[in-house]
């Protein structure tokens, strides 16, 4: 690829630099010399120099101006809630997936996040990480979708949700996929079932309940040489209905469907032991806006 491209790839207009009249005359290699222009009432007159003691002040204003907006940019790197903006998260112009700086909580219960603040920021990072739990390889084997289920579940709907993924996750549908009866992936496989939000959206918030819809690209299937249900990718969208408990949001209901989808890129293909490494090897986020 000439530098060229690359410039053009970057989706910068860099256009073609038309030749310099002044550069050579009828091919002889002269050069002309171009002199500052003057005044149109006095051709001659060339510019007055800039006194460099000026120029010196200005530099230094622009470095204080820029290191300023650099300092304010920090945000200061306080914990305390008094800097979040809980009667307006969205205030300050971002966008509304745009990352606020507020920092991810610190809470686990298990391995799931937990501790999520108490406003629509909080409800859209809880909705986010629970999207990824439920949407995980570790939800196919009984014992384990059972402590995903309790972890971010509200107690009112608790049994209601367990009965309903254990209903999603039978036995039939285990087989059906290629796993073992306990979730597992046959010998010589790795099987991946991964969640990965790409942005949320609050559709309805009060200070105990909010309904938040998490924007999702997704990893399934097998790897190995035998495996007939190859890792794919997909796109959907979580829909999750939350409920503050007295300390957090957990979840009453979820829903699910398709898209939106973007048009797949032009990639090549990794071989099925390159996705098993990457799936073993990176892990996930905690993810919070």
């Amino acid at each position: 690829m000439s530098p060229g491209d690359e410039h053009d790839y970057r989706g910068k207009d860099q256009g073609s630099r038309p030749d310099d009249p002044y550069s050579t005359l009828g091919g002889t290699r002269q050069t002309r010399t171009r002199l500052p222009d003057g005044d149109a009432g006095n051709p001659g007159a060339r510019r007055p120099v800039r006194n460099s003691r000026s120029l010196i002040t200005i530099t230094g204003v622009v470095v204080l101006l820029i290191a300023a907006i650099a300092f304010a940019n920090r945000g200061g790197g306080s914990d305390d809630g008094a800097s979040r903006n809980t009667a307006n998260p969205g205030a300050g112009g971002s966008a509304p997936t745009a990352a606020t700086g507020t920092k991810p909580v610190q809470g686990k219960n298990g391995t799931i996040a937990s501790g999520f603040a108490r406003d629509e920021q909080g409800a859209q990072s809880a909705a986010a990480n629970y999207a990824v739990a439920l949407g995980s390889a570790e939800m196919f084997n009984q014992e384990q979708r059972a402590s995903i289920v309790r972890s971010l579940a509200h107690s009112s709907s608790l049994a209601t949700l367990q009965s309903g993924f254990d209903a999603d996750y039978s036995q039939e549908f285990l087989k059906q996929i290629g796993l073992n009866a306990d979730g597992s992936a046959p010998a010589g496989s790795t099987f991946v079932n991964r969640t990965l939000p790409a942005g949320t959206k609050v559709t309805s918030y009060s200070s105990n309940q909010a309904e938040v819809e998490v924007w999702c690209a997704g990893l399934f299937g097998l790897t190995g040489d035998k495996s007939t249900k190859p890792v794919t990718s997909g796109w959907f969208t979580v829909t999750m209905s939350l409920k503050w408990n007295g300390s957090d949001w957990k979840v009453i209901k979820t829903g699910q469907q398709t898209g939106p989808s973007p048009v797949t890129g032009d990639n090549p293909v990794s071989q099925s032991d390159e996705i098993a490494d990457a799936v073993n090897e990176f892990g996930g986020f905690t993810y919070a806006r």
